[in-house]
């Protein structure tokens, strides 16, 4: 075996991991979530920015808010789930640059100082670190249902503001009866990948 990560790990948050479409009533708690944080935010990202910013949406009417905004086969599910979660990237991340990248602080005006620089390079490193939270969830033994069938533009209306972009919902828990759908196909190595 070529990976030093243990099989079990292995499937745990690729090959046995699965989106959930539905989920227990069993609660997701602060420090699974804080336990989550905590893990993930040590994944990569250009110039250690931390555009990634997650609402979570606890409150029955905050979940009713939301739920009107997801896509129609969307919302039975968000309703349902335990916790849910709004990913969204903050545009105005280039403020904290000079606490996260100190040898290098005026990063924030060398590089981000235009508007749509900085949303796109919030875009990209925000939904990489929406991964890493996936791939979090999944850590702490919950499963996802990470979902873009939303209005994105009501998503930020009812929960966000201008400088923030929402990046998709994720609903978490433990999975519920009939969670999975059969698995999608993959790609194989040789359809992906090319030496030069």
């Amino acid at each position: 075996m070529s990976l030093v990560l243990d099989a079990a790990a292995q499937d745990l948050l690729f090959r046995e991991a699965r989106t959930a479409n539905s989920f227990s009533d069993e609660p997701v708690t602060e420090e699974q979530v804080q336990a989550i944080y905590d893990l993930v935010k040590f994944g990569p990202t250009a110039f250690n920015q931390t555009p990634l910013r997650i609402t979570l949406v606890r409150s029955p009417e905050a979940r009713e808010r939301l739920v009107k905004h997801m896509a129609e086969g969307n919302q039975p599910k968000t309703a349902a789930a335990p916790l849910v979660a709004i990913l969204s990237a903050d545009n105005e991340f280039h403020e904290e640059l000079p606490q996260l990248l100190p040898h290098f602080p005026q990063a924030k005006d060398a590089f981000f100082s235009e508007r749509p620089v900085r949303e796109a390079s919030a875009l990209v490193n925000a939904s990489l670190q929406a991964a890493y939270f996936i791939i979090g969830v999944r850590a702490a033994g919950l499963a996802a249902g990470p979902m873009t069938g939303l209005d994105f533009a009501g998503v930020q209306k009812e929960f966000l503001d201008a400088d923030h972009t929402p990046l998709m919902v994720v609903n978490i828990g433990k999975p519920g009866e009939n969670a999975w759908f059969p698995r999608s196909p993959r790609l194989d190595f040789e359809q992906v990948i090319t030496t030069v």
